[in-house]
């Protein structure tokens, strides 16, 4: 059985409200980043230095949520992820997993239909070898439960990007 899923970056019209006003209720200051290497969420790729980005606060699982019509509960939570000040191209790897905030370890956070987390899965791949992680994603996607996948960094917790199955485009 294959399974096809899609990995997400924050769609342009979320980006656009939460670099307003973010889903915490706070308008963010823009900044340039010195060193480079903060993982942006906007086209899920590291920043470079000079580059202008803003931490914002992001509830993913809440939006999937309204758009979805799900009820997470106390599953939803907001938190802080880094996106370009302005408007960026997006994504520019093409499709599959954006080894580009791949990390030593990262969880792979499986969500049913309501938004319950049914489990995670731990991975521990280098960087160089992120594409490992697409069979593993097909792996967790062979349960018929698992509605989406949230990419987390293990050290902070923070989320880096969304998997869903099939290859369906944003919705603003």
């Amino acid at each position: 059985m294959t399974t096809t899923y899609a990995v997400r970056a924050i769609a342009p019209a979320v980006l656009t409200r939460l670099r307003q006003r973010d889903d915490a209720g706070h308008t963010r200051t823009p900044a340039t980043d010195p060193e480079g290497g903060a993982p942006l969420r906007c086209c899920l790729r590291r920043s470079e230095a000079g580059e202008r980005i803003v931490l914002v606060s992001y509830a993913p699982l809440r939006r999937w949520a309204r758009e979805t019509g799900a009820e997470p509960g106390p599953y939803d939570e907001c938190g802080p992820v880094f996106v370009h000040a302005e408007e960026c191209g997006g994504p520019g790897d093409g499709p599959g997993y954006p080894a580009g905030l791949h990390g030593p370890r990262r969880v792979f956070r499986a969500y049913d239909a309501d938004g319950h987390i049914l489990g995670g899965r731990l991975v521990e791949i280098p960087r160089e070898r992120a594409a490992e992680a697409g069979p593993v994603l097909t792996e967790v996607f062979a349960d018929p439960a698992v509605a989406l996948v949230h990419v987390r960094a293990v050290e902070f917790g923070c989320f880096l990007a969304e998997v869903r199955r099939g290859q369906g485009a944003w919705r603003g």
